[in-house]
């Protein structure tokens, strides 16, 4: 659900890299669910992979727009640089109040610097990194979770071949009497 509201979030925003990242998890996770309901290892397994890529996924978002290691949350990066379109929460975060001033004689009209937002309880960017700290910790507990799944599925299987074993065992020992 989480990813799901996200997702929600960065169309509205048009940021068509965390779209589709937001997309493929919302793919993997539903495979991990399957793949838990349905006793299947590898799907799990997959769920897992994906979630080490997930977490790393989400360290670069909050890096990006804490602005970390030359990352700017003013470049076009997360759009792919096809709109000019910024974090739906820039302009309607919690208390932001939203104005648009008249453009000057040198800028274009649909240029974003002729909004003003004032009186944000909370800056854009620190929604997204709470948005991204969240997913990380929901993936923690995810990847924590495939892997108890992974593990008890293991000793089940080698439960079995074991089982497998022994009745072969008596199944020729019989045999062997006749």
């Amino acid at each position: 659900l989480s990813a799901l509201e996200r997702q929600i979030f960065d169309f509205l925003g048009f940021q068509w890299a965390p779209i589709l990242g937001n997309f493929l998890h919302i793919i993997v996770v539903i495979l991990g669910l399957f793949g838990t309901i349905q006793y299947r290892p590898r799907y799990i397994m997959v769920y897992t992979v994906w979630t080490a890529l997930w977490v790393t996924w989400n360290v670069f978002i909050i890096c990006f727009y804490l602005e970390v290691g030359g990352l700017s949350k003013d470049t076009d990066l997360m759009t792919f640089n096809i709109s000019v379109h910024r974090s739906w929460w820039r302009e309607h975060g919690p208390g932001c109040v939203r104005r648009v001033l008249p453009p000057s004689a040198h800028g274009m009209m649909d240029d974003y610097t002729y909004v003003s937002v004032t009186g944000c309880i909370v800056d854009f960017q620190y929604l997204e990194v709470i948005h991204s700290a969240i997913q990380i910790l929901l993936s923690l507990v995810g990847f924590v979770y495939a892997c108890y799944v992974i593990s008890i599925s293991m000793e089940e299987e080698d439960t079995y071949m074991c089982d497998l074993q022994v009745c072969k065992h008596v199944f020729i020992q019989k045999l062997q009497i006749i």
